[in-house]
């Protein structure tokens, strides 16, 4: 493992890192950066993603030196915290970033072929509620996300922070054209259930009943409005997740994890009673 230790931030060799706090130039140029000890040994592990380098405080490089050993393609970056902070240009908690390239996109189509269970977002613009969605669908077993209109970025650093790494394990696809994405779905034999807070609309376990005898893709909308109107004509079935009286609606993240549970709890191809 090549191991170049630097003492300025102005150093050359740390020039990639000039994305650190800038997502869309990091995308423009085909980079994702991972923050933190646990994210970057994840992201470490995960043989499908290229890792480029690390920027490392020495206490960093001490507890990932697992996973790093006999890594001769990748080079760490050994710095002061101070030097990691002005080279990110924000304070780096745990002295820990990762640099790596970002996978190609798939189509949306290849992440929904032989799926059981999706996630699918409209409008998610905060990237701690996408770290969230993609966490609980690693957690209650998605298959994948889908990606609607002016939703935040998977691979961006916060989301993927708050994700635990999620966003670089569970497959994930931008849904275009929006929404005929919902309606091919349909199409194609999927129990597609729109997410809304609506009171004349049936309670989850309602929609979710049926989701035994198709594959189901959970539908989720922005923080604020929720689902537009177009998506909600598109789905199959509209749900609420009933709450307490005066409460209007969850986060979404939160929304996400409910749902997916209410619905592992009717495996997709056994039958019901």
């Amino acid at each position: 493992m090549p191991i170049v230790a630097v003492s300025s931030p102005d150093d050359t060799r740390l020039l990639g890192y000039h994305v650190v706090s800038d997502p869309e130039l990091a995308e423009r140029e085909g980079l994702f950066v991972a923050e933190g000890r646990l994210v970057v040994r994840r992201l470490l592990s995960t043989p499908s993603l290229v890792t480029r380098s690390l920027l490392l405080t020495p206490p960093a490089h001490e507890a990932l030196a697992d996973v790093l050993n006999g890594r001769q393609d990748v080079t760490v970056f050994l710095a002061s915290p101070d030097v990691m902070n002005k080279v990110a240009g924000f304070n780096i908690h745990r002295g820990c970033l990762a640099l790596a390239e970002r996978p190609a996109p798939r189509a949306w189509q290849d992440v929904a072929s032989g799926a059981r269970r999706l996630v699918v977002l409209e409008q998610v613009a905060d990237a701690d509620n996408i770290g969230s969605a993609f966490r609980c669908a690693a957690a209650f077993g998605a298959s994948g996300v889908l990606l609607g209109r002016s939703c935040a970025d998977p691979l961006y650093r916060k989301a993927i922070r708050t994700s635990m790494a999620a966003t670089l394990a569970v497959p994930f696809a931008h849904a275009q054209p929006w929404p005929d994405v919902l309606t091919a779905l349909e199409a194609n034999g999927w129990h597609v259930i729109g997410l809304t807070p609506h009171a004349d609309e049936p309670p989850l376990w309602e929609a979710a009943a049926g989701a035994h005898r198709a594959p189901t893709a959970l539908v989720f909308g922005h923080e604020g409005d929720g689902l537009s109107a177009a998506a909600l004509r598109a789905c199959t079935h509209r749900a609420r997740i009933p709450m307490a009286p005066g409460v209007d609606s969850l986060n979404v993240g939160v929304a996400v994890g409910v749902a997916l549970y209410e619905i592992s709890r009717h495996p997709y191809g056994e039958a019901q009673s």
